[in-house]
């Protein structure tokens, strides 16, 4: 009697590495883009056949003081609203710088992992004070949240990135 197996049709590893590179750039973009509109006060752009809207300085800082009044995380919230936003000045520079580096980091894969991670620091306190107010149960997770933590899992760097040439040096471990 023979035993046949059933074969699991797996995409080939090439294929993986693009679509983690792919999703990273992207990913990248957005948060290099966000970044740029804190750094020039810019975020309603219109070139005619496409316009859109970035997070600028003052659109963040309504975002986190909207958050610090909806959020059932009294700690969470008093912290932003006592320590970030009474001292806006600073954070809302450590924010355009951190954005910036997130998005270099993503898009030209360098410190990808590390990047992804400072990504995820800088947006989960903003969705955890805003979840249960009944507000952007997907849109946090699904734009921000998930590939981020993806990034900080795989690798993606190491393809079409600068992780390629820095991970040997760090003997191929974290955080490219």
């Amino acid at each position: 009697m023979t035993v046949q197996t059933e074969r699991v049709a797996t995409a080939p590893t090439t294929t993986m590495a693009r679509a983690f590179t792919a999703l990273r750039i992207f990913t990248g973009l957005v948060w290099l883009s966000n970044g740029l509109a804190k750094l020039t006060n810019v975020g309603q752009v219109d070139w005619g056949f496409f316009s859109f809207n970035l997070i600028t300085k003052g659109s963040a800082q309504f975002i986190a003081n909207d958050a610090t009044t909806k959020t059932h995380i009294p700690a969470l919230g008093a912290f932003y609203r006592d320590v970030v936003l009474a001292h806006w000045g600073f954070f809302g520079t450590f924010l355009t710088v951190a954005e910036l580096a997130v998005g270099l980091g993503l898009v030209f894969g360098v410190l990808t992992r590390l990047a992804a991670v400072g990504g995820l620091l800088l947006i989960a306190p903003i969705w955890i004070m805003l979840w249960p107010a009944g507000g952007y149960l997907w849109e946090y997770p699904a734009e921000d949240l998930f590939p981020l933590v993806l990034l900080a899992i795989v690798p993606a760097g190491r393809v079409g990135g600068l992780d390629r040439r820095l991970a040997p040096r760090l003997n191929n471990r974290w955080p490219t």
